[in-house]
């Protein structure tokens, strides 16, 4: 650094810096290597260069899992974007914000992230593309409707070229799709050692599983307006104790919309109505609306 400064140029200063910067990196320093990023993000001038060193403090946030630094580089990233930046880097930002997104549970965002950088994925410093396809899949699952699911996902070639090398991730998605619920069941257990050894998934691994179960529940009870147990858990593969159980605490926790007639041995769905809900918001709003102009026509009245 001191002889760039004495004898070359401000690019060749800028380059020493930032071989500082990725040395802190490589031998795991972290405060040393932010504040050399400061250093060398005084130095660089291009827009180009200045969203790299931002990439490279994303880089430190997940290795660290600093979910403020990855917060704070995205929202930076962000700003530097509406000066001008090109169209690889924006992709590559999508994934970097789809795994923020789904580290911290919005994985309906993460989704539409990296369903948007499927074609595009170049970054392969965060993950593989097998593994990115995985994550694609299990944050699908749970946020996109059946329609949305069949076009993006299921029938997606970029998807169907790898989807074969992760074990249990085809059966976990076509049997959803296909109302298989027996095959959905085994290749959901075959799946959950890989969600539990994923260093992004494994905090969020029982929340995943409730999320998936209700849709699946969901699923099989909007066929029927009422069904017996005894057939969903023949279709599921279980026993009528274990369906019995479940639903009794997703219906609880608001997740379901049927109730359990247990002399019966019957489930009845009381599925919400979404037109007349529609209404009753519409009419809502109307008088909400109307009072505001009565309120507003006295004052000018006045």
């Amino acid at each position: 650094i001191a002889d760039a400064e004495e004898n070359l140029g401000e690019s060749e200063v800028r380059e020493a810096h930032l071989a500082k910067f990725l040395y802190f990196i490589q031998i795991g320093e972290k405060e040393k290597a932010l504040e050399q990023l400061k250093v060398t993000e005084t130095k660089t001038v291009a827009v180009g260069q200045k969203m790299d060193l931002v990439f490279y403090s994303l880089q430190i946030g997940f290795f660290y899992m600093d979910f403020d630094l990855i917060s704070n580089s995205i929202d930076t990233a962000k700003n530097l974007f509406e000066k001008g930046g090109d169209w690889e880097r924006k992709n590559r930002l999508k994934v970097y914000e789809g795994l923020y997104c789904m580290s911290t549970r919005n994985f309906k965002k993460a989704a539409n992230l990296f369903l948007d950088s499927i074609s595009t994925f170049t970054t392969y410093e965060l993950f593989p593309y097998d593994t990115f396809i995985f994550y694609t899949v299990l944050t699908s699952i749970i946020s996109l409707d059946r329609v949305s699911l069949k076009q993006k996902v299921v029938d997606a070639p970029e998807i169907l070229t790898v989807i074969g090398k992760i074990p249990h991730l085809s059966e976990f998605l076509n049997s959803l799709y296909n109302c298989q619920y027996k095959s959905f069941f085994l290749a959901f257990a075959g799946l959950t050692e890989q969600i539990k050894m994923d260093r992004c998934l494994h905090l969020h691994f029982r929340f995943y599983m409730r999320e998936v179960r209700t849709v699946v529940y969901s699923q099989f009870l909007e066929s029927y307006k009422s069904v017996t147990i005894e057939a969903m858990a023949k279709a599921f593969g279980v026993t009528v104790e274990f369906i019995d159980q479940e639903l009794s605490r997703f219906i609880a926790a608001g997740k379901l919309h049927c109730k359990i007639d247990k002399v019966a041995g019957v489930l009845e769905t009381n599925r919400p109505d979404a037109k007349n809900a529609l209404y009753q918001a519409t009419i809502k709003q109307g008088d909400f609306l109307l009072n505001r102009i009565q309120k507003l026509s006295r004052v000018i009245d006045l």
